[in-house]
């Protein structure tokens, strides 16, 4: 199968060539660009006309919770609520709709929408008094109950805060209906029905029909169970998975130990499974050095501007992180960081370097998601350790959430060293883009966007938020499909559109180079490819 792409901008990420005029793909691979495009075959069996349209690299997201994106979709959502009587009425509407479900479970909201991101158990109550109802805000590290979970899960004023979690509690003790961090929720998920096998197995197709809408072709699954695990299996038998996926186990502090057997065991499973015929890997591990700033668990070097007397909540102790990495490293898994402040960051480089210290210097290309805050001292070490930054990048604008609730808890000082994007870029640190979706958006070009202006979709401020971070838009295209590739270890034949690599295609509709960054997010993906063949044409 050859086909011929033409009349319009093809942006390739390779340095000699840049931007050409022509693609050709042959049997899967780009074969020929520009005029030797033209000329490869007088023969083709599809000419593609771009009508002044973009083609680029296939799309591919660095962090991001497909699958429970998947599953989210087909539950209650609650993302478009903007208020707290948004989120209570859509609760008492799912209740209404559905009687006999024994828990009233939903996902979405941001947690700006409450006052220091603390929902009461009262609110819930007044509409749902006798079912218990669970709500995971949208970064997913704080649930919010009412007080029949409370009771269903037996916590109480004598509850003692479990260790690297917080039951947020009332003058007297007793809890108010919120709870931060995983060793809180999971008290909560404990006596939760557990996500059924039919359930998980609906996930699958809106997941993959969003990727596929985006434009993306590979993606870095950042949190996956035992039970993800069999459902991806399972779609991959099924010969149904139109993506590829990376799978990250998460190693649990205090239970590391047994888990390196056990996701060696998981990693030899699906790598014996001829079913997932490439499109499905399990190398990598993933670890929480912190929480997130917006509840006060993302550790800093220095206390919390409006709670001086903390510092947040690191998940590990230093030492017992850097001990994890080191083993999980020497058996063979690239080792993948949730860290959030400067404390954390720290304390992920800190391990990376003790696993190269004592494992030796090998491709192993740690990387570490979200980089949120990095103290001054910590950039240059991006580079040196050859760790991948992983960003977020629509993240790193002036919206409710940073205005309301990051900046206060930050301070002006260090808010401004948020989302260092174009610094670590200049500074030669191998940068990645995700989107952490279903915490946010998975379109590459909303991030894109913002990664370029740093601005919010109604422009503001003017000229961009920490206007040095920006990068340029190729730049922003080659961290969403280059930068993910060496990420994925497969740079040497995707991520670039040079003559020999996979045809993972995307088509824009319209010419992405050509119009300004804030106007990126508003484009439109018109087809989507594969190893040169399609799974996705807009209608």
């Amino acid at each position: 199968m050859s086909t011929l792409f033409r009349g319009g901008t093809v942006a390739t990420n390779l340095p000699r060539l840049p931007l050409t005029d022509a693609l050709a793909v042959h049997d899967g691979r780009v074969v020929a660009l520009g005029q030797e495009a033209h000329d490869w075959s007088s023969q083709w069996d599809e000419v593609i006309d771009l009508s002044g349209r973009c083609l680029v690299p296939g799309f591919r997201d660095g962090h991001a919770h497909p699958l429970a994106a998947g599953i989210e979709m087909t539950s209650l959502q609650l993302l478009s609520a903007g208020t707290v009587e948004e989120v209570v009425a859509a609760v008492a509407a799912w209740a209404s709709a559905h009687p006999d479900a024994e828990w009233i479970v939903g996902a979405g909201h941001s947690t700006a929408i409450l006052s220091n991101g603390i929902g009461d158990a009262a609110w819930l109550d007044a509409m749902v008094p006798d079912r218990p109802v669970a709500l995971t805000s949208n970064d997913h590290h704080t649930m919010w109950v009412n007080s029949a979970a409370l009771r269903a899960a037996g916590i109480e004023a004598t509850t003692v805060d479990p260790e690297g979690g917080v039951i947020v509690r009332r003058g007297d003790g007793t809890p108010y209906g919120t709870l931060f961090e995983f060793g809180a929720i999971d008290l909560m998920h404990a006596v939760m029905p557990a996500v059924s096998a039919v359930e998980r197995a609906a996930g699958i197709g809106p997941c993959l029909g969003e990727l596929a809408r985006h434009g993306i072709v590979w993606v870095q699954d950042a949190l996956v169970s035992a039970d993800l695990l069999d459902t991806y299996l399972a779609a991959a038998s099924d010969g149904v998975l139109s993506c590829r996926f990376n799978l990250a186990f998460r190693a649990e502090p205090g239970g590391w130990r047994r888990q390196v057997d056990e996701f060696a065991e998981w990693r030899s499973q699906l790598a014996a499974t001829s079913a997932a015929d490439g499109r499905l890997t399990a190398r990598t591990v993933k670890f929480f050095a912190d929480g997130v700033i917006e509840a006060g668990t993302g550790f800093l070097l220095e206390p919390y501007t409006d709670a001086p007397h903390t510092c947040g909540l690191p998940n590990w102790s230093p030492g017992e992180l850097a001990e994890a990495v080191r083993c999980f490293d020497a058996a063979g898994f690239q080792i993948h960081i949730h860290a959030i402040g400067d404390g954390g960051v720290r304390m992920a480089l800190d391990a990376v370097e003790h696993a190269r210290r004592l494992n030796g210097t090998t491709d192993r290309r740690a990387v570490i998601a979200h980089t949120q805050l990095v103290h001054p001292d910590d950039l240059p070490r991006f580079a040196a350790l050859g760790v991948i930054a992983n960003f977020e990048p629509l993240w790193s604008q002036l919206d409710p959430l940073m205005i309301e609730r990051t900046i206060p808890r930050l301070g002006p000082q260090r808010s401004a060293l948020q989302y260092q994007i174009g610094t670590l870029v200049r500074s030669g640190a191998p940068v990645s883009f995700g989107s952490d979706w279903p915490v946010s958006s998975v379109s590459p070009l909303a991030g894109m966007s913002v990664a370029v202006t740093r601005t919010t979709s109604s422009g503001e401020p003017a000229g961009g938020w920490t206007p040095d971070e920006r990068v340029p838009l190729l730049q922003a295209i080659s961290a969403y499909t280059a930068g993910t590739a060496h990420q994925a270890f497969d740079d040497r034949d995707r991520g670039t559109l040079a003559p020999g690599a996979w045809a993972d295609l995307v088509v824009l509709a319209a010419d992405l180079i050509a119009i300004d960054g804030d106007e990126a997010r508003d484009v439109a993906v018109d087809q989507t490819l594969l190893d040169g063949v399609t799974v996705y044409r807009a209608r």
